[in-house]
């Protein structure tokens, strides 16, 4: 359509130009009449009267108005022309000349103004002019309508091929309607295949994941099983491993009791002095250690678990090793016995001279024992502990029950939630430091009785996590003193009483606190001795209307439930407490002021020697107090009383052991058995051994 319009912009530009004006005839030379009217004289047309008429008519009236002439000086037109008949050709054409009406008009205008401005007053124009004029007209009125007629039909033809175009055009945007169409279903149809194909494909990858899942959860449901069976099996393996442990535990039991059965029967055949030539020491010894051998390990098994097969072999190995020692043993009395026969002068000179050994022994008493001289040999031994000391004993208990009074509000909290959590954060910062005391290094025991010095001296101490003092609270002071003494012979009874090395270091820090704060050792002492009635020493006494129980809980047994617990864990604990005060005498804490007294030295030690042996000896416990006390603080009483302390210790050998024999059966002769062998070679060797795990000077430089 574009280029259509350019077209007739074109033509139409070509046609108002200068030279589209002008009319050409493409077929001139086959118009011989033009060729004549152009050869031929100039002739008038049939026309030029009307011409003529119309100028003249058109000239009368432009000088009408000028003022030149009056309308009624007009020149007449001829009258021949005015009558000349037209030819019916010029009917035909006489409507047409209407429409050339103006370019006449103008033509006239021109040339009435021209003959105006000259005032020439127009002349009758020749004839041959006029036809000239005339043709030239009429030829040109000809012209103008053959190219109407022709520029109407090229319009029409124009109309038709833009029609044409149009219709054209219009089907062609059908076609391209219709291709659109096409391809957009033909777009939508590929679109909804591959949309199916998508939608089958992930319908597929669907079903495959859903297998997959499938397979995966079945797979995960054999190995739910799998891991249900293994820890089913876990667990059987777990009770069996237990059972058998217990098995081996109760095992372990029955050869522990066995072996201490033996050991018994080597106790009393230990008496055997009269035999010649026959030392059965090394038997008790041997057994001694084979006792003391699985008793540690059974300790340290159950510390760790359950014993393994190879402790109990190691427990059988040394349960026959007992039953060859004493195997041995009966074979080497039995030929001794068989000796004595023989040589029974011999003995009888034998017997005589210890007699007199014995009366020599006799003569020299041990200090301690000085006092009691008359009683032993006229009286005997003492029942109760003297008077003094029984004071003593009641002021330290009259001392604890007066701080526990003191502390009452904090003891009594239930109600009070801020009180209560004060108490639990007091007695956190008072036991916790007690059971990190340890023998690793000095730094570490400085730390601890930093952390017990600084709580007791009222400064904010860091317990897990927490600021505390013992400000907080008006009775905090009271109330740290007494639990503090209290775990210290907790800790005694119990970390002692299976670790006898750990006593140097609580005793240690025991001694710089009790120092610096002495209530603390009262509180501590008091505690002792309702614990441990022998550490006054003191022997209750059954009261009428006291129950047993109550009797045996003065004692120091401990009672659950109307049970007491069983006599090797009574001496246990026992023999714990006594190590750990026999510790204390005789320790000072190396940064403390040593210008003062020891709080608690070993005079105290001294005395509680001596108040022993005075008493009558309880079997059992006596041998084994004794030989605590002895292995702990003997050598520091030796280098303190000398001659003194060895002349107690002949009084211990010649005298009361034979004491506590007396009063000792025959299965309870192990701690005796211990005692005799330790006295005997202290005595032999002159020396009293320093105590495994006591601190060297070293120790604090670590």
């Amino acid at each position: 359509m574009e280029s259509w319009q350019l077209r007739f912009d074109t033509l139409e530009a070509l046609r108002l130009s200068s030279k589209g004006r002008l009319s050409y005839c493409s077929h001139w030379q086959e118009d011989e009449a033009a060729l004549e009217g152009c050869v031929a004289p100039v002739e008038l047309s049939p026309y030029c009267g009307w011409v003529l008429d119309s100028l003249s008519g058109q000239l009368a009236q432009e000088i009408t108005p000028s003022g030149t002439s009056t309308p009624k000086q007009s020149t007449p037109l001829p009258k021949r022309a005015s009558t000349e008949k037209i030819p019916p050709g010029s009917h035909r054409s006489s409507s047409p000349p209407s429409s050339t009406a103006p370019s006449e008009t103008k033509e006239n205008d021109h040339l009435s103004l021209l003959e105006t401005n000259q005032e020439v007053v127009p002349a009758v124009l020749s004839s041959k002019v006029a036809k000239v004029e005339g043709c030239i007209r009429m030829y040109e009125e000809m012209h103008r309508l053959k190219a109407k007629e022709r520029l109407r039909q090229r319009q029409e033809e124009q109309e038709q091929m833009v029609r044409a175009a149009y219709a054209q055009a219009s089907e062609q945007l059908k076609r391209f309607d219709e291709l659109r169409e096409l391809k957009r279903h033909q777009e939508f149809q590929e679109l909804q295949e591959v949309m199916e194909k998508s939608s089958k494909e992930a319908q597929g990858q669907q079903e495959k994941l859903k297998e997959e899942h499938r397979h995966r959860a079945k797979i995960l449901n054999l190995k739910l099983r799998e891991a249900e069976q293994q820890r089913q099996r876990q667990e059987e393996l777990e009770r069996l491993r237990k059972e058998e442990g217990q098995e081996r535990l109760r095992r372990l039991y029955s050869i522990q009791e066995e072996l201490l059965q033996l050991n018994q029967q080597i106790d009393p055949n230990y008496r055997h002095k009269d035999l010649p030539r026959i030392d059965l020491s090394a038997y008790s010894n041997r057994g001694n250690q084979i006792c003391g051998l699985v008793s540690g390990l059974i300790r340290s098994t159950s510390e760790r678990g359950f014993p393994t097969q190879a402790d109990v072999a190691s427990t059988e190995r040394a349960l026959q090793e007992m039953r060859g020692l004493i195997s041995s043993m009966q074979q080497e009395i039995t030929a001794a016995l068989e000796e004595k026969k023989r040589k029974d002068e011999e003995e009888k000179k034998q017997k005589q001279k210890e007699l007199e050994k014995k009366e020599q022994m006799k003569s020299q008493t041990p200090a301690p024992a000085q006092q009691s001289g008359e009683k032993q040999q006229k009286e005997g031994l003492q029942v109760k502990t003297e008077e003094s000391i029984m004071q003593w004993y009641q002021q330290l208990q009259d001392a604890a029950e007066q701080c526990v009074a003191a502390f009452s509000e904090i003891a009594n909290c239930k109600g009070n939630t801020e009180v209560k959590k004060i108490k639990t954060n007091l007695q956190k910062a008072a036991t916790i430091p007690v059971s990190q005391i340890s023998s690793i290094s000095g730094s570490k025991l400085r730390e601890v009785f930093d952390k017990i010095n600084n709580l007791l001296s009222g400064k904010p101490v860091q317990t897990e996590g927490q600021t505390v003092s013992v400000t907080q609270h008006p009775q905090g002071l009271e109330f740290v003193c007494y639990k503090l003494a209290e775990k210290f012979v907790r800790h005694g009874e119990g970390e002692v009483s299976f670790h006898h090395d750990s006593a140097f270091p609580i005793a240690v820090v025991l001694s710089g606190i009790w120092e610096l704060h002495p209530r603390v050792g009262d509180i501590f002492l008091a505690h002792l001795h309702k614990k441990c009635p022998y550490s006054v020493p003191f022997y209750p006494a059954r009261k009428e209307g006291t129950s047993m129980e109550e009797y045996q809980r003065m004692l120091g047994y401990e009672v659950h439930d109307s049970k007491v617990e069983e006599q090797d864990h009574f001496l246990k604990r026992m023999s714990g407490m006594i190590r750990l005060y026999a510790a204390i005498i005789q320790l000072r804490w190396p940064y403390g002021n040593r210008q003062g007294a020891h709080p608690h030295g070993l005079s105290y030690g001294w005395r509680w020697l001596a108040q022993m042996l005075n008493l009558e000896p309880l079997a059992d416990v006596t041998a084994m107090l004794l030989l605590d006390f002895l292995e702990v603080c003997g050598n520091a009483l030796m280098k303190q009383y000398g001659i003194q302390f060895w002349k107690t210790m002949f009084f211990i050998q010649k005298s009361y052991i034979p004491r506590i024999e007396a009063v000792t059966s025959s299965g309870q002769m192990g701690c005796l058995s211990r005692l005799k062998n330790f006295v005997q070679k202290c005595l032999r060797a002159e020396e009293i051994p320093l105590p495994k795990g006591i601190l060297t000077p070293s120790f604090w430089r670590t």
